[in-house]
């Protein structure tokens, strides 16, 4: 059974950090060099890259994503009639920020790595032994670079999307039945913002419950 806590914004949209570069064209980080450059988000990396944020202040602009300015007081002083406003415009965001990743990335080359999941934004990837395989020794720990997509720097952290004709707890029975939908869709959803049409089918909003 799960141990059920408080959420956070970082398990809605989970956090993926890159390596900062002073210019694209430097070059690899070395294993031994780990440690000498900064940690960012992978977005405002790539954002970086492209020139919408100045390479002096692409770390103040990661303390801000890294706490973000909300208060219990603001929400608490959040009329109920605006939470459909705020899911609306914050679904909006998420899809226009998924559509300006995919733009992005078609420009400015990034890489995956197949076995761990590690981005980093730049042609060449890194040497930074990170991949946590150190027992294979054909790996030796480096990283198997591919081309990077949309959701390796904005993952859809995908859950269960409870619906108004589903069970106020869902069951483990009922899996087959239950829709699916990325977190911040599915918090927007009950928020009230319209849900477009493409996570219809992964929802199931008309679909049968499980009977109990």
């Amino acid at each position: 059974l799960h141990e059920w806590v408080p959420g956070s914004i970082n398990d809605i949209l989970v956090p993926v950090e890159s390596y900062h570069l002073d210019n694209i064209s430097q070059g690899v980080i070395r294993h031994q060099e780990r440690f000498d450059y900064d940690r960012v988000p992978a977005i405002l990396e790539l954002c970086c890259q492209a020139g919408a944020i100045h390479p002096e202040e692409i770390l103040q602009y990661s303390k801000i994503h890294d706490n973000p300015q909300i208060s219990d007081e603001d929400i608490r002083s959040l009329p109920a009639g605006e939470l459909k406003y705020v899911g609306a415009n914050a679904l909006m965001a998420w899809e226009k920020l998924r559509a300006g990743v995919k733009k992005l990335l078609l420009v400015y080359r990034s890489k995956v790595c197949k076995r761990c999941k590690e981005v980093h934004i730049g042609p060449s990837g890194h040497k930074a032994r990170l991949c946590g395989v150190f027992k294979y020794e054909s790996w030796r720990g480096t990283h198997y670079w591919e081309k990077a997509g949309v959701n390796d720097l904005v993952p859809e952290k995908v859950v269960w999307h409870r619906r108004p004709q589903d069970p106020v707890v869902l069951l483990n029975e009922g899996r087959h039945h239950y829709g699916h939908a990325p977190a911040i869709v599915s918090l927007c959803s009950h928020a009230g913002a319209i849900v477009p049409v493409k996570y219809a089918c992964k929802m199931k909003p008309q679909g049968l419950s499980f009977p109990h």
